[in-house]
């Protein structure tokens, strides 16, 4: 039998990884984060226990680049559902799809999402991967077709924005509602509500009260 080739190889160690990394979204919303182990997500894997380590240095790195995989997967869909995005509005189309996207996740699945970003405020801090940088990537150039002037400004703030946003939904104790979130960030970037994918909640009752975010650079 002749040697496998490079690229054969490379494919292959791509296909086990990713595998590696469904397990471990799906063990994490199954029974959470202490409770699985790096043996339970080999397992589920079909993979060797040593290729996690071969992988990745820990199984907190393990779920964010999980966790960052599934983001940029959720959003890459959302952005290219059909009917796509296109004229005028595309750019803005796109966005209110990217926060739809990320918030829905903050929703669906709420135990996966809080462990993800309790290790971000842990002391190994945000884990920079191909995953992160993929996502980074689909939501600069969302905020670049939005329309910024300045994206390397703009997409941080973006970012943050998300991040606090997902933050609020999941407040152990006082959460707060997807819907009025979702209002407050289309309020910031001049989104019609009907954009996106709205959810059941009407304009007139997730928008009710004071203004949550900082209407600063709003376009």
């Amino acid at each position: 039998m002749s040697p496998r080739s490079a690229s054969v190889n490379e494919e292959l160690r791509r296909r086990s990884r990713e595998r590696l990394l469904r397990a471990t979204v799906e063990l994490v919303d199954e029974r959470g984060y202490e409770a699985t182990t790096l043996g339970d997500i080999a397992d589920r894997a079909g993979s060797a226990r040593g290729l996690v380590s071969y992988y990745f240095p820990g199984k907190r790195q393990l779920l964010q680049s999980a966790v960052h995989r599934l983001m940029h997967l959720t959003l890459a869909e959302a952005l290219e559902r059909e009917p796509r995005p296109t004229g005028p509005d595309a750019g803005r189309e796109s966005l209110a799809r990217a926060i739809d996207a990320i918030l829905g996740l903050a929703r669906d699945r709420p135990k996966l999402m809080r462990t993800h970003m309790a290790g971000i405020l842990q002391q190994e801090g945000f884990v920079q991967c191909d995953e992160q940088r993929r996502l980074a990537a689909l939501l600069r150039d969302t905020i670049v077709r939005y329309g910024s002037r300045d994206p390397d400004a703009d997409y941080p703030m973006l970012r943050a924005l998300l991040m606090g946003a997902v933050f609020a939904v999941l407040l152990p104790g006082a959460p707060m509602p997807a819907a009025r979130l979702r209002a407050e960030l289309f309020g910031r970037y001049g989104l019609d509500w009907e954009l996106g994918f709205p959810p059941d909640a009407p304009e007139s009752e997730a928008s009710g009260g004071g203004s949550l975010l900082p209407l600063t650079g709003q376009r």
